[in-house]
């Protein structure tokens, strides 16, 4: 019954929205129908309402609807969603202030000459705005208002110019910042969550372990990582349409002509483009370079985002006066000194010291008054003029509004979708799709395809999202990022504003469109450009690197980077240092083989041992970490044959724990079965008999040899296990233990300066107080702490300090301890000066050579280099389905 009622559910919400009823009333409105429905049902018919769910009932998933309700606004971790207002607020204002109409002219006058240069410009500006308003129907009916008129007094084809500003207006769903983006980001922040719980039970029901290693454990995603993972994507499919538009015209010249520009390049022509390019660019790199230099949360760029559009707005609304660009230099000088101030002064002011401190916090007040000032001035020109900023604020507000009740409504249908089990009832069945992942993931993307033929982004996103993106991120087979999964999801969904029959951007063109421009001609128009856009989605599939290298490398260069010794950076840091080695032509070996002949003898015996041993020890971890990459070849190898058995029996595996759950859930309904009903009795246990029968055939089909091959092949991962871990503990050690000898060493100038206050506290314990003395022993032996290998010395005063805190305090006894002090830093002083003198330089050298391969691990953070390699590195996605 529960597949019933998940058609009901389907069926209303298809209806409801085929007739045109409010997607916002049409989502939560099939959820709360059905449920209701099947409570119904259910008590009519067999005697609860809870008979015909899945699990629990119905005051169980509606509050779990409620539950998602609350959640898109008060969850913390959620506030992302408020970036999408801002956003908005930002694309609309610099639509309605004529800026994007300044951008098509410029643009077309500047690649005018080049062929197909009209369509060229509106591409570029397509990406642009793209960039800067993110509002997909504002950008194509600005284009379509001013370049289309241009483009077909020029003779260009009606189908090639209407394709060319459909395709170019919807580059605001996926060059960030974009609203559908940020919407991805929230949906998969869950979706990985859900992900991460699958996968660690998958690891526990293949081994056994109850805890799984972090390595193998799903990463979220947020909105600044999916801007950052789109914006390659972005640019690709940009270059693609750019391509396009350029082989076309010269294919067909007559149908892309070149357009002369009846003016002059002059001064002032390019000054004309200086102006009207640079405020949007550098808007741009506000609100982007925020992000990526981790200056600014989205949220926060979001705000500069909307402050700069009204700044500019308030320029161009009120051009031709006197005052005209006044408020926009005062808002750049007021930043400038903003950030000289920040540059060059302690501008917090609890933690102001000096004079110069206090007159940075003063000249950073006034910046900020005087940017305060600037904002007001723009934001009242733009509520005078042509009342743009009321227009604005209510478009804004009607915009985000349908966003956020679709959301809403979105979180409503989830929960009724999985209150019939339709959640596991996709799971099953892409699991059950032969191919693994990719057959999984293709599959996915063609529904979302099709959806696009009949659904708005924002629904595909809320409602498909949440389903499917969990099942997809937990397989560990491909081992997908979240940010590259939704930027697939987000290419393929921009593909709804072109496909008919409800193509919004068609919409939108069409009417601004003259009555000449057919409508069969826009169709045609566009199907090139979606399969640019399938294209540029196969591009991205097939090389996730254009996804995940900037974010890693975003990510491995800032100043919060994961440390070196961060679990996930592992594989790759191994591969580093092997090519890092292998490239030194024997380099480290040499340093290392010189470091073993150094003579430790000199220094106390616990140092002493622990060199030799660590130092012979980096020798083994040379050894060890090319034993792992024998141990991986090994795994590599023997995995071809090993993978489909693991497939077959992990299949199995699965049909069998489907088949104990039928028969767990039986087994407990005929114990709470009254004695009366026998019919019931009587199915329940012909269930019960068809469940175990199942299991039997299916553990039948395991391969006799499957424990002889896996316990084979486990072998192999644990030899390659084994060498990374020890060449772990060997590299670590084989770096601290010579970088502490050498701080100690390092030292020596701070551990010779206490000699004279060492000697001088013999009279103190001999003549003053016991309570005052015992302070001063104390501190002294916390200066000596400060200063590596000096355990002997600061033992030797913690006793003596003792003697003197105690009861009834030992003046005689501190004393003895004292000597014994003052013996442990003669003692000191002779191998500081001999390690001076014999091994400081050595020591240093050997630091040195391996500091960038056996050391890496325990360095404070990534170098350059290193960050680099591994943002390329772990941009690829790597098989770990060997390990479950």
């Amino acid at each position: 019954m529960e597949i019933l009622f998940l058609a009901i559910l389907v069926l209303i919400m298809a209806t409801a929205l085929g007739s045109g009823y409010p997607v916002a009333f049409a989502l939560p409105g099939a959820a709360i129908i059905t449920i209701g429905l099947a409570a119904g049902a259910g008590y009519l018919f067999d005697g609860s309402t809870d008979a015909y769910f899945h699990s629990g009932g119905p005051q169980q998933w509606l509050s779990a609807g409620v539950t998602n309700l609350r959640g898109v606004y008060w969850e913390v971790e959620r506030d992302t969603l408020i970036a999408i207002p801002l956003f908005i607020f930002m694309g609309i204002m610099l639509q309605r202030s004529k800026i994007a109409e300044d951008l098509l002219v410029t643009m077309a006058q500047l690649f005018g000459p080049v062929p197909g240069g009209l369509g060229i410009s509106v591409v570029f500006v397509g990406a642009l705005l793209a960039a800067t308003t993110g509002i997909v129907g504002a950008t194509v009916v600005a284009m379509g208002l001013i370049s289309l008129p241009a483009m077909l007094r020029n003779n260009y084809s009606p189908s090639l110019a209407t394709g060319t500003i459909a395709a170019s207006g919807t580059l605001g769903q996926i060059i960030p910042p974009s609203i559908v983006l940020i919407i991805l980001a929230d949906q998969l922040a869950s979706a990985t969550d859900q992900a991460s719980t699958a996968r660690k039970a998958l690891y526990k029901e293949a081994t056994g372990e109850l805890s799984m290693p972090s390595v193998f454990d799903v990463a979220s995603t947020s909105a600044g990582e999916m801007f950052l993972g789109a914006f390659i994507p972005g640019l690709v499919l940009v270059a693609l349409y750019m391509l396009y538009i350029l082989v076309y015209a010269i294919l067909r010249p007559a149908s892309a002509p070149a357009v002369k520009y009846a003016g002059e390049f002059n001064a002032a022509f390019w000054a004309n483009v200086a102006l009207t390019l640079i405020p949007p660019l550098a808007l741009i790199f506000l609100v982007l370079g925020s992000i990526i230099a981790g200056i600014a949360t989205v949220n926060q760029a979001g705000a500069i985002g909307a402050a700069g559009a009204m700044i500019m707005a308030g320029y161009r609304l009120a051009a031709g006066r006197k005052t005209t660009y006044v408020p926009a230099i005062i808002a750049m000088v007021s930043l400038g000194v903003i950030a000289f101030c920040l540059s060059n002064f302690e501008m917090n002011i609890k933690g102001m010291q000096t004079e110069s401190d206090r007159l940075g916090v003063m000249i950073g007040l006034a910046a900020s008054a005087a940017l305060i000032v600037s904002l007001i001035w723009s934001g009242w020109r733009t509520l005078k003029i042509d009342n743009t900023l009321h227009g604005v604020m209510l478009e804004t507000a009607k915009t985000t509004s349908l966003v956020f009740i679709i959301l809403l409504g979105a979180a409503m249908l989830t929960a009724a979708f999985r209150a019939f089990g339709g959640e596991e009832l996709v799971r099953e069945f892409l699991n059950s799709l032969p191919g693994g992942f990719w057959t999984q993931f293709i599959i996915v993307m063609a529904v979302i395809f099709v959806l696009g033929f009949f659904l708005d982004f924002i629904e595909i996103a809320v409602v498909v999202v949440p389903i499917v993106a969990p099942i997809l991120l937990a397989d560990p087979e491909a081992n997908i990022t979240a940010v590259w999964l939704g930027v697939m999801i987000g290419l393929n969904i921009q593909t709804s504003f072109l496909t008919p029959p409800f193509g919004f951007a068609l919409f939108y063109l069409r009417g601004v469109a003259p009555a000449a421009v057919k409508t069969v001609q826009m169709y045609k128009g566009v199907i090139a450009f979606i399969t640019l856009q399938l294209i540029a989605l196969f591009i991205v599939g097939f090389y996730p690197p254009l996804v995940n290298y900037l974010p890693n490398r975003v990510s491995y260069l800032s100043e919060t980077s994961p440390p070196p010794r961060n679990p996930k950076l592992q594989f790759c840091m191994e591969e580093y240092v092997g090519e890092v080695i292998a490239s030194s032509n024997g380099a480290v070996e040499q340093a290392v083989q010189e470091a073993q002949g150094l003579n430790f003898s000199i220094l106390p015996k616990k140092m002493a041992l622990a060199l030799e041993t660590d130092i012979a020890g980096a020798q083994d971890a040379l050894e060890a970490l090319q034993a792992a990459f024998v141990a991986e070849a090994a795994v590599t190898e023997a995995a071809s044959e090993y993978r489909p058995r693991l497939r077959l029996v992990r299949g199995i595996e699965k049909e069998i724990r489907h088949q104990q759950e039928i028969l767990d859930n039986a087994q407990k309904l005929l114990s709470r079965l009254q004695a009366d009903n026998a019919d019931r009795r009587a199915e329940l246990e012909a269930e019960i008999a068809a469940a175990e029968a199942e299991i039997a055939r299916w553990q039948a089909q395991v391969p006799a040899e499957w424990e002889e091959t896996h316990t084979t092949f486990a072998k192999l991962t644990k030899a390659e296990n084994d060498a990374r871990n020890s060449y772990r503990r060997k590299a670590d050690a084989a770096y601290e233990t010579a970088a502490e000898a050498l701080e100690a060493m390092n030292g020596t100038a701070a551990y010779l300066a206490l000699e004279q206050e060492l000697r001088d506290l013999r009279s103190v314990i001999a003549t003053g107080e016991p309570q005052e003395t015992e302070g001063q022993v104390n501190d002294l032996s916390r200066k000596f702490s400060e200063i590596g290998a000096t355990d002997e010395v600061r033992s030797a005063l913690s006793k003596a300090r003792r003697k003197l805190k105690s009861r009834t305090p030992d003046v005689d006894a501190a004393l003895e301890e004292y000597a014994d002090a003052l013996a442990a830093y003669e003692a000191g002083k002779v191998w500081r000066d001999a390690a001076e003198a014999e091994l400081r330089v050595g020591l240093a050298s050997y630091l040195d050579a391996i500091r960038g391969t056996l050391g890496t691990r325990v360095q404070p953070k990534l170098n350059r280099e290193q960050a680099l390699y591994l943002a390329s590195c772990s941009a690829q996605h790597r098989d770990i389905s060997l390990n479950f």
